[in-house]
């Protein structure tokens, strides 16, 4: 549990010591944090509340289905944000027993991109694509050309970090889209849960995670698929970053102005962290609402 936070962690110390600025590398860390805690508390939360069909049940303990007695609610849940922050995909609980928003919180941390703090083997560069969105965002509203550690972001620049972010969504709403269609027969159970299952599936291959909700039977296709999935997941992502970070390092250098928006402390470290969310809920927010959200209302609401 601690490596894989420890070193997608350490790259943000690292980072912040390559530009020579330690308050990036913090600035980044607390965003990352800021994503990591309330969504483990979150799961906690969720996984406490009794369930109305097993009303007849002791759940003092909360719903240990599919959960180790020997690790508790707390841990379950800690380990399964950090398993989804992070690119890792080892669990200690099934993921499909999880309550509705409880794995619609484990989808949501990995279709933001795994950015708390970062993704194994990919490091911290999609927290770094959210920033430099951040700054273009940040730069159209007060009329500045955007900046990001003294280095001008242009229209090049925002449009392959742009491209970038873009990659994962199209194939995860895609491909989800084609599961729905024609792989409906794979799922173990019809309605919200199995929606939540194939867009769980997809959403793992494209971030490189690897967890899994079992309720989906494997077969031929979405094995093909998933292949597929998986390796324009990892690299139609890491070129475009390979490229936008050559194009920063020819950048030439520009000297911090009155107008200058920093990029460290507390203001841009809650705007990063709304942009964060806002593109995250843009894109997967339709797909949610099909799956974990539907799914939490025929449970509590009697749908």
């Amino acid at each position: 549990m601690l490596p894989r936070r420890m070193f997608p962690t350490a790259l943000l110390f690292a980072f912040g010591r390559a530009v020579g600025d330690m308050r990036q590398g913090l600035t980044l860390l607390g965003v990352a944090l800021a994503l990591w805690v309330p969504a483990t508390l979150g799961i906690y939360a969720l996984e406490a509340r009794p369930n109305p069909h097993l009303a007849g049940v002791d759940q003092s303990l909360g719903q240990l289905e599919g959960k180790e007695v020997r690790f508790g609610l707390a841990r379950t849940a800690i380990f399964v944000a950090g398993t989804t922050g992070t690119s890792t995909g080892a669990v200690n609980a099934a993921h499909d027993s999880l309550s509705p928003l409880g794995g619609g919180i484990a989808l949501f941390l990995m279709m933001l991109g795994e950015v708390s703090p970062g993704g194994v083997g990919s490091g911290l560069y999609g927290l770094l694509l959210h920033a430099l969105v951040a700054v273009f965002i940040a730069g159209l509203m007060v009329g500045r050309t955007p900046e990001y550690l003294g280095k001008k972001v242009g229209p090049r620049e925002t449009k392959l970090a742009a491209f970038g972010l873009l990659v994962t969504p199209l194939l995860v709403l895609g491909f989800t889209a084609w599961g729905a269609a024609y792989g409906a027969s794979q799922v173990g159970n019809p309605g919200p849960h199995g929606f939540s299952e194939i867009l769980y599936a997809f959403t793992s291959m494209a971030n490189n995670n690897g967890s899994a909700f079992a309720g989906l039977a494997p077969s031929p296709a979405y094995a093909y698929l998933g292949g597929l999935v998986m390796w324009l997941g990892r690299f139609w992502v890491i070129v475009p970053v390979l490229v936008l970070a050559e194009a920063l390092a020819e950048g030439k250098k520009v000297a911090a102005g009155p107008g200058t928006l920093p990029t460290h402390g507390l203001l841009f470290g809650l705007w990063l962290f709304l942009v964060v969310l806002l593109l995250g809920a843009l894109n997967f927010f339709p797909a949610l609402a099909l799956g974990p959200v539907a799914d939490h209302l025929r449970l509590y609401g009697g749908w």
